[in-house]
């Protein structure tokens, strides 16, 4: 605030300067002009020897002379002095236009005296024509200006410092709040919102903004607690199996079954190990995903190769599409995607699992299952479908949740923590597609309905 008073000063300062001296530089030429005026008259008439004694002026506060070559003086305005030329000659020259200061004295006028000095007469008789006039008008005028500068200059700066004061207190008002508000939430735990003011301005859209900034950061506190607590408690798990194991081992000594043991730490060792991975996984998943690694992958190769990670008879049958069906992705991501379905389908089902991979046409979106809508540009559909209890349909969006498992599938998974689902979802968003749980064609059992980019065709190499 006290900068801008103090640049307000120094600008109004130096606008006061420079119309001082533009007021003064236009009252000088305003003399300067009429006096020229008089004098080209007055040249006129000794160019046609037509001089009248005295001169005629108009004015007290103006002098005429007409004086020749050597500085005699031939005609004279009333007032203006006979003998002595205002001007000496040695300052005069008798080939152009001058203006010139002389003492007041020298005049008879007061204050300082300008005079202009115009060229008349013949060749054989030059003549130059004086016409002095006093500046002391021009001088009062400006010593007014000059007053009222200086007297309202204050008064204009404490009006405009106090205006300036009370119009960004006011717009700094809110901001101020909006401190306070951070401060308060910043010292206490839990939510909070800033105050909004009810001005529909830059704070009130800052406001609403932060407000939104709080509640996401908020969302992702509540959510990040949540997975810390549900990991903690996930890990906790198999940690107490392998220190129970132990604890018991060391206390039956040598009665201990060394082999048993040893299943069951392996076991339970696996297990954390896919937990820690299966969360190390997330949390890269949850920065801004890699650029690297992406290519062109062909669906119904991707599929056979995952179905042929299972035993004969298989338990996985591949509906393998009519021709190639190319996507852009991370080859290693989509095998995860697919493994994670059909582990998760293999699992629960009661009989087989159908993996098929299908182009749909933009106007099929709306009917290949709830949820995937009309969409812009080509997609391949990708179904992972087997006949077993299914998923109720309340359920169907909560278990791509993390640390979620319904309570049939905790009966049923072995050591499952409910992140398989989860790193689908991330992983197929990273790919650019959707994913939805519907139910089977007859009813029993459930579809995963995978939708993926569609790329163009990769030709073979010549």
């Amino acid at each position: 605030m006290a900068l801008g008073v103090f640049g307000l000063t120094v600008g109004l300062a130096l606008g006061g300067v420079v119309l001082l001296g533009a007021l003064g530089f236009v009252l000088q030429r305003t003399v300067d002009t009429e006096a020229f005026r008089t004098a080209d008259a007055v040249a006129l008439l000794a160019a046609e020897d037509a001089l009248p004694d005295p001169l005629p002026v108009a004015g007290g506060q103006v002098r005429v002379q007409v004086v020749d070559a050597q500085g005699r003086i031939r005609a004279a305005s009333i007032d203006a002095d006979r003998l002595v030329p205002m001007v000496r000659p040695e300052r005069l020259n008798r080939d152009r236009r001058q203006r010139l200061e002389v003492p007041a004295e020298r005049v008879g006028l007061a204050g300082p005296v300008r005079v202009v000095a115009v060229p008349a007469g013949t060749a054989a008789d030059p003549l130059t024509v004086l016409v002095a006039r006093s500046m002391a008008d021009v001088r009062h005028s400006t010593h007014v200006v000059r007053v009222i500068l200086l007297v309202a200059f204050p008064l204009l700066v404490a009006v405009l410092a106090g205006v300036a004061w009370r119009v960004v207190g006011a717009t700094l008002r809110p901001v101020e709040a909006l401190r306070r508000g951070a401060e308060e939430i910043t010292g206490r735990a839990g939510a909070g919102r800033l105050p909004v003011p009810a001005s529909a301005d830059e704070i009130h859209r800052l406001a609403v903004t932060l407000n939104g900034m709080l509640d996401r950061l908020e969302s992702a506190r509540v959510r990040q607690r949540a997975f810390v607590s549900d990991a903690a408690h996930e890990l906790r798990s198999p940690l107490t199996n392998i220190r129970t194991e132990l604890e018991v081992a060391q206390r039956l000594a040598d009665r201990t079954d060394w082999t048993a043991v040893t299943a069951n730490l392996l076991t339970d060792t696996e297990r954390l190990s896919r937990l820690v991975d299966d969360l190390l996984l997330l949390a890269r998943l949850d920065e801004a995903p890699p650029a690297r690694g992406t290519g062109p992958v062909e669906l119904g190769a991707l599929l056979t190769e995952v179905a042929a990670r299972y035993p004969s008879p298989p338990p996985v049958r591949v509906v393998v599409p009519s021709g190639p069906l190319w996507t852009t992705g991370n080859v290693d991501e989509l095998r995860r995607v697919l493994a994670n379905l059909v582990d998760n389908a293999v699992r629960h089902a009661y009989g087989s699992v159908v993996l098929a991979a299908e182009a749909v046409p933009a106007a099929a979106w709306r009917t290949v299952g709830p949820g995937l809508g009309s969409r812009a540009g080509a997609y391949h559909l990708v179904t992972v479908t087997d006949d077993g209890p299914g998923v109720p349909a309340a359920d169907r969006e909560r278990v791509f949740d993390r640390f979620t498992r319904l309570d049939d599938g905790r009966a049923r998974d072995d050591g499952g923590a409910g992140l398989g689902l989860a790193i689908v979802r991330e992983l197929v968003r990273r790919a650019g597609g959707s994913i939805t749980l519907t139910d089977a064609e007859d009813q029993r059992g459930l579809r995963v309905c995978l939708l993926l980019p569609a790329a163009e065709p990769v030709l073979p190499a010549r």
